[in-house]
């Protein structure tokens, strides 16, 4: 993709020992790189959280906090602490460009400092530098990712560019391998360019706070990206910040890549750098290795997990075949890593079907012709490992027409792949991001892609033994057989529930911006209800043609969800309909599917159907409806709904209020 890699020299120094002593003249260089950036990008200081007053416990707390953060955070580029306790502890996090120096960082956070409480007297707030930010609130948001992004003031460039199909075409291919790079970098940040015509190039960063997951990143650029499209595809550049992760594009280089322009001070640094040629190798040379020592150390940590992993899968899959064979195990196929490689050409970029929270998923085609595909699940963390056993000795016996099955799995040292059936139309997020397969999809595809997720989820609530709650359902997750039929697919994050479970708790939230119900973004709380939420987005974005996480309509509404609200209590559902579907459907089908759709999606869970009556309502053709009430907004940008009118719909004739209550 020829993307330029800024200070990336520990990937090199993995090969060799000069690098380390390039590695440590570059970090001296970069300490003392003269970078300006006195002026805040944005403010978000929300109406809605309570005031503090000056001199209160809050207050005092809060100065505590801030007065940490320029010194700490400038040694690591991010600090997260809070101070106090009860009501008045405040939690609080610094996070500095990751290519700026300590000087630079030190002292963007000591600015910040100051002008967060000069321009904000909340107990909640967050302020955006050029090259960091500072966010604290009265609430720990270190244990619930909600992403919430707001759009800098400096986006209002409009384009001159000679073709700006070419450019929102690059620009996507350079921020989706950007997103990839910083979700597998321990800085979780990542910069590049990409051309976008024979002199024109296009210029991308992304960055996520270092207390999240690569999945939880991941998941929050996605997101910003989403939203940096919506706004800004229109502009020479945008930003999109927000408290956990920051995207931006220019079409020029405005990140550091090497040192320039240092005058004296750069003429001193070189003549002192060969001056102390001869210490700085054998600094080099200690800290080669000391990494070797401690790689040996992580590498038998790893070790030791999976050969605990291996104790806990079931005990009739074994890894006993020999190289290039293939077992069956019960209904699963054990495969070695070098058929897997075969198959999939070395898991080569070309075969790359798309990723996941965990991995990346490639096609293969066995000796015998038979096409698969293959998740190669991350080497970074336990939590793939965790994926890992979770799929195989979850899923592995889940036989429905509308779940992707697993046909097997491998593991070789470091290396966990599972093998699944392969879905040639690729996933349902495929289809609606390109308009040319969009428009492929009538209303009678569209309308039996719904009815087969909400069969799967149905057998996944009710039927499975035991019960299982899927937790992560979200377009790319659907996937799309050679017939069209829909199948939900990745169960890592999947829930087993008893018999007469209904709802369980967690202190760590997995799952996707736009698709979790409020009750498990917020608290951590899901059910077969927060899965019935995430169908109900989905089956929104189908009619619309529109993602919930990309959304954007600053007057009309901030969300896909509160857009479909409004337009159903005005009586104008049909406006919320794909254009390409206007000449496929008749409008009581879609009025009704609509409805459905927001009954899903109403706030509190015990108002939302579960799948048995999803399932029932989508195929019992003219029957009675109860009225849904306001989805949840909160998981998202909010505007007021102060004007909001509540007509009658213009399909009440034929969906009529009920008293009917979901089970």
């Amino acid at each position: 993709m020829g993307l330029e890699l800024p200070f990336r020299l520990e990937k090199i120094a993995r090969d060799s020992n000069l690098a380390y002593f390039l590695l440590f003249v570059a970090s001296i260089l970069l300490f003392v790189t003269p970078i300006n950036g006195n002026n805040p990008l944005d403010v978000f200081c929300p109406s809605d959280k309570d005031n503090y007053t000056l001199g209160s416990p809050f207050r005092n707390n809060l100065e505590q906090l801030l007065g940490k953060l320029a010194s700490r955070t400038a040694k690591k580029g991010f600090y997260s602490s809070s101070a106090g306790d009860g009501t008045d502890q405040v939690f609080g996090q610094a996070l500095c460009r990751h290519d700026v120096n300590r000087s630079a960082c030190g002292d963007c956070v000591r600015n910040a400092s100051q002008e967060i409480m000069n321009k904000c007297n909340r107990k909640d707030a967050d302020i955006w530098y050029e090259y960091c930010q500072i966010s604290y609130s009265y609430s720990n948001f270190f244990s619930v990712i909600n992403y919430l992004g707001q759009y800098p003031d400096s986006n209002n460039q409009t384009q001159n560019v000679s073709n700006p199909n070419e450019l929102s075409s690059s620009l996507k291919e350079l921020m989706d391998g950007l997103i990839s790079e910083a979700t597998s970098a321990s800085s979780l940040f990542a910069v590049g360019s990409l051309n976008f015509s024979s002199q024109e190039r296009v210029y991308g960063l992304v960055q996520c706070t270092r207390r999240i997951s690569e999945n939880d990143c991941g998941n929050c650029l996605v997101q910003a990206l989403g939203d940096l499209r919506s706004c800004c595809s229109s502009h020479q550049g945008g930003t999109v910040v927000s408290r956990y992760c920051n995207v931006r594009f220019e079409l020029y280089r405005f990140y550091y890549l090497h040192s320039k322009g240092f005058g004296k001070a750069r003429i001193i640094l070189l003549v002192i750098g060969i001056l102390a040629g001869s210490l700085l190798l054998s600094l080099a040379l200690g800290v080669y290795v000391a990494r070797q020592r401690r790689k040996r150390i992580i590498t038998g940590d790893e070790e030791r997990d999976e050969n605990v992993l291996l104790q806990k899968l079931p005990k009739p899959i074994e890894l006993s075949i020999s190289k290039g064979d293939l077992q069956c195990s019960d209904d699963m196929l054990v495969m070695d890593l070098a058929t897997l490689r075969v198959a999939t050409a070395n898991f080569c970029v070309t075969n790359k079907l798309g990723q996941g929270g965990f991995g990346i998923i490639y096609k293969g085609i066995l000796p015998g012709g038979n096409e698969i595909a293959v998740k190669r699940l991350s080497r970074k963390s336990w939590q793939g490992m965790e994926e890992f056993k979770n799929e195989i000795t979850l899923i592995a016996k889940l036989k429905h027409k509308n779940l992707v099955r697993l046909l097997g799995w491998g593991m070789d040292g470091h290396e966990k792949l599972l093998v699944y059936e392969y879905m040639a139309n690729k996933s349902l997020d495929v289809f609606l991001s390109d308009p040319v397969k969009r428009s492929q999809l009538d209303w009678s595809a569209r309308y039996n892609i719904i009815d087969g997720i909400a069969r799967g989820l149905l057998y996944l609530h009710e039927y499975s033994v035991p019960k299982i709650i899927h937790r992560d359902l979200k377009l790319s997750n659907v996937l799309l057989d050679i017939d069209m039929v829909a199948k939900i697919s990745d169960f890592g994050m999947a829930r087993i529930f008893s018999e007469k479970q209904n709802v369980a708790n967690t202190r760590r939230v997995v799952g996707t911006f736009g698709y979790m119900a409020p009750e498990y973004a917020m608290e951590g709380q899901f059910s077969a209800k927060s899965d019935v939420f995430s169908f109900g987005v989905i089956l929104l974005e189908i009619i619309s043609g529109k993602k919930n996480s990309g959304f954007y309509l600053t007057k009309r509404a901030s969300s896909l969800l509160k857009y479909a609200w409004i337009l159903w209590n005005e009586g104008k559902e049909l406006e919320f309909v794909d254009p390409f579907l206007l000449k496929s459907f008749a409008p009581v089908d879609v009025c009704r599917t609509i409805q459905i759709g927001l009954l899903c999606v109403q706030e509190d869970p015990a108002d939302r159907p579960l799948m048995t009556d999803v399932v029932i309502l989508l195929e019992s053709g003219p029957a009675v409806l109860s009225q849904p009430k306001q989805p949840a907004f909160s998981v998202g940008r909010d505007i007021p709904l102060d004007t909001l009118l509540m007509p009658e719909s213009s399909c009440t004739n034929d969906i009529i209020a009920s008293t009917m209550s979901p089970r």
